[in-house]
């Protein structure tokens, strides 16, 4: 796995425990706002660490991340 797919996979991940959001709650609410995608894709998904931006950006949007940190490689 890529330093760039290690860092998105962490970021995402990060967002989510500092929300207190499991990937269920991910699905459910990724699904409440269009997409169709649930808990074992979105676990298959965030443990290869390979998804697209288009993805990472629907997940920061419905968990209410309007700013990330990105550290330096």
């Amino acid at each position: 796995m890529s330093e760039w797919n290690k860092k998105v996979k962490r970021i995402l991940k990060s967002e989510l425990v500092k929300r207190g959001l499991s990937n269920q709650d991910l699905a459910v609410l990724l699904n409440k706002n269009g997409a169709i995608e649930t808990k074992s894709s979105i676990n298959s998904k965030i443990s290869r660490g390979t998804f697209s931006a288009s993805f990472f950006m629907q997940c920061l949007y419905v968990i209410g991340c309007a700013k990330i940190e990105i550290e330096e490689l």
